[in-house]
């Protein structure tokens, strides 16, 4: 009896030890789900996909992440939750940025809200990122606004080969770079980002590799062949029903 016995305590100690933790998906789908988020978000994430987005890059308690031209925030609320207390996020925005997502920016952080998130307006030719600061960066539909210039209309002209290596640079080796863009037709390279703010998917991956980033894989999630590559994102015939592509690349580890 003493022995079955034994043997009874040792698997319910084993089984203990081995009972199955929470899936690495749960962290990301339990920011979705936190009370604490608006409506309107809410309303977005069934066109976004968030979760799955947050879970091709990885992201863990703990880490530090740069929201570079995130806007008003959607993604940086959602992060904050998966870093938690231990993680930061930083939302990186340019002035004109930041103007044009003034009231979702002050709906955001009203009343204290998201204490490890950290607002940064800077211009793209300084965006004080420091060196192999960041765990992980992301770019949501604004990469295609380093090829668009329109001064007159209160958006610089930028330097996207500067900004690309402030932004590799600023990524620790090994980090992970994400971006999720509206694709232009096969061939237009960065011609589209002017006009349509589209920007052709086989460029992107040429770019962003070409400053020192490894593609790691996609996420298809957000692909829709039926768009039509003519019509600007925000033409009633395809808004918020654009065929983007979403990356996940990598800071190369050093040679050697």
């Amino acid at each position: 009896m003493r022995i079955r016995n034994l043997a009874v305590l040792t698997f319910m100690a084993t089984a203990a030890v081995a009972a199955p933790e929470p899936t690495d998906d749960t962290i990301y789908s339990q920011a979705v789900a936190h009370a604490g988020r608006s409506s309107q978000d809410r309303e977005r994430d069934a066109r976004e996909l968030p979760a799955r987005v947050m879970a091709l890059a990885g992201l863990k308690p703990g880490t530090k992440v740069a929201d570079v031209f995130g806007g008003g925030g959607y993604y940086s609320e959602l992060i904050s939750y998966v870093v938690g207390p231990q993680g930061e996020v930083v939302l990186v925005n340019n002035v004109s940025y930041e103007n044009y997502a003034r009231e979702d920016l002050k709906a955001r952080f009203t009343a204290g809200r998201l204490p490890n998130v950290r607002r940064s307006v800077v211009e793209s030719c300084d965006l004080k990122l420091g060196k192999e600061s960041f765990d992980a960066i992301l770019i949501v539909m604004s990469y295609h606004d380093l090829y668009n210039a329109d001064p007159l209309g209160g958006w610089p002209e930028i330097d996207a080969g500067h900004f690309l290596d402030q932004l590799h640079a600023a990524l620790k080796t090994g980090g992970v770079f994400l971006i999720v863009d509206h694709a232009a037709k096969a061939g237009s390279g960065k011609s589209a980002a002017q006009e349509l703010h589209r920007i052709e998917e086989s460029f992107a991956r040429s770019d962003i590799t070409g400053h020192g980033f490894a593609f790691e894989r996609g996420f298809d999630g957000l692909r829709n062949p039926s768009d039509d590559y003519s019509k600007v994102i925000f033409d009633p015939a395809v808004r918020f029903k654009t065929d983007r592509f979403v990356h996940l690349y990598r800071k190369r580890q050093k040679a050697g």
